[in-house]
């Protein structure tokens, strides 16, 4: 099978069932999540975006994460959930990339997830009020996460020149909202962990 280039430019939020804040960012997902295990849900927000000739600028996705211990030892299960707007090239593109087939900067996804739950078409939304993030994707997800302010301005918390894999600069957070009902999955994950991330991701 061919794989195109691709990239995306754009932003992403997570919020998982750590308590505020979640060790794998600075671990690298060698240091146990704070509860022994990882349940999250995450956005998307592609301002810029290509897949070979298919433009996927403009569209969201979100995604599912269920990891049993380590981040790092893997047997991870995602799903995902692709914006109704995209066509089905980008479609196809976007469950390629989200799923680790295409390589670049999610092809860990095809070594640490063990089931990939696949994709749904969904209403995604993805939008900024102030300094909050909120993410929804039709009745599957409600989330909103708000960077924890620190003392110099009142400028957010944040974790630079990490090697963690969204992205060197992590901007701290916690979830103000973070209801899943996706996938089987029963969750709400407000008041705990978020991230929020510049993301540059390419491939393959």
């Amino acid at each position: 099978m061919t794989i195109e280039p691709w990239r995306i430019n754009g932003e992403l939020i997570l919020n998982c069932n750590c308590t505020v804040f979640c060790p794998c960012v600075v671990s690298l997902g060698q240091h146990p999540p704070t509860e022994g295990y990882c349940q999250a849900w995450a956005g998307v927000r592609i301002d810029d975006g290509r897949s070979g000739d298919v433009d996927l600028s403009g569209l969201n996705v979100g995604l599912l994460l269920d990891i049993p211990g380590l981040m790092a030892r893997g047997n991870w299960t995602v799903g995902a959930y692709i914006d109704e707007r995209a066509s089905d090239a980008a479609y196809d593109a976007l469950v390629s990339i989200f799923s680790g087939k295409a390589r670049g900067s999610t092809g860990l996804f095809s070594i640490l997830v063990g089931t990939f739950l696949g994709a749904e078409r969904q209403p995604v939304t993805f939008e900024t009020e102030g300094e909050t993030r909120r993410l929804t994707v039709g009745k599957r997800i409600q989330g909103a996460v708000t960077p924890i302010a620190g003392k110099a301005g009142g400028e957010p918390v944040q974790v630079t020149n990490s090697a963690y894999w969204m992205g060197p600069d992590i901007t701290v957070a916690r979830a103000d909202q973070g209801r899943v009902r996706a996938f089987g999955r029963v969750w709400d994950f407000e008041g705990r962990s978020a991230e929020i991330c510049s993301i540059a991701w390419s491939g393959p």
